[in-house]
């Protein structure tokens, strides 16, 4: 059950003392009759919920796939610069979302968007593993030795070492080489520490597709709600990456509990 102030509010569309002045005016109907108050509540699932007769639909999460631009912030609020909240709507902004994980200033593509702490919370665990697309454009060229260390894993600069990825190059030409990368995991501004590790710079860093969901044709800026699809895909994804996780350590506290015989004697034989 969920009070109607708070329901029509998350909609985005009314403050709670807006919707207080809607239900004073009775202009708020519920199952064809004015609502009594606006703290009343109600079932939205089988409720009908009309404002000035117009039906809503009620929706407790938003979930949102935007096309970052470079120069923007992946947060929720900064008082200094511009941020992912500032290209929403003012209706979207007032539903509390946030950034599901996130990008660095410089880089653009796909950031997922929701008010649903915990898919937020599956998604970007890093048990789940959810796989990332980019498009890497690194200085100067790189070679294979530079592709085979980043796609077997190199230490940082605060020596933890990364997973292995896949990596393809796409352009190969002198002064630069553009690459396609795919990471399982996310570090703080992984890729472009990766590239420093072996003595190359990223010059733009793409991000593509998240699990199922792919950028596509979406503009610079422009965002577009998720379809059911993408976030069971991304749900089904999160929940085999946990199971995975979650064998591999029964399997190695298994391994570690075994006992082992003594070192270069074999195990004694059975008397038949």
């Amino acid at each position: 059950m969920e009070r109607l102030d708070k329901l029509l509010a998350a909609t985005g569309r009314w403050s709670r003392r807006e919707v207080k002045d809607l239900v004073r005016q009775g202009r708020v109907e519920l199952d064809g009759q004015p609502a009594a108050a606006a703290d009343v509540k109600i079932d939205p699932a089988a409720a009908d919920i009309r404002v000035d007769g117009e039906a809503l639909s009620y929706s407790r999460f938003t979930y949102l796939m935007l096309h970052k631009p470079a120069g923007v912030l992946s947060a929720a609020r900064d008082s200094r610069q511009k941020t992912v909240l500032d290209l929403l709507s003012p209706e979207l902004r007032r539903r509390g979302l946030s950034p599901v994980g996130r990008l660095d200033k410089d880089s653009e593509g796909l950031l997922l968007m929701t008010n649903d702490g915990a898919f937020a919370q599956a998604v970007t665990h890093p048990s789940g593993g959810i796989s990332k697309l980019y498009r890497v454009t690194v200085q100067p060229r790189a070679d294979e030795s530079q592709i085979l260390k980043m796609s077997s894993g190199v230490v940082l600069d605060d020596g933890t070492k990364t997973m292995p990825c896949a990596i393809n190059v796409v352009t190969d030409e002198p002064g630069r080489t553009v690459m396609e990368m795919t990471l399982k995991e996310g570090k703080n501004r992984e890729i472009r520490r990766m590239c420093e590790a072996v003595g190359l710079e990223v010059v733009r860093l793409k991000r593509n597709a998240e699990g199922v969901v792919k950028l596509g044709m979406l503009k610079p800026g422009t965002y577009r709600e998720l379809t059911k699809a993408e976030i069971n895909g991304l749900r089904a994804a999160a929940a085999k990456g946990r199971a995975q996780t979650r064998s591999a350590a029964l399997q190695s506290k298994a391994a570690e509990r075994r006992p082992r015989g003594p070192v270069g004697k074999s195990a004694p034989k059975k008397r038949k």
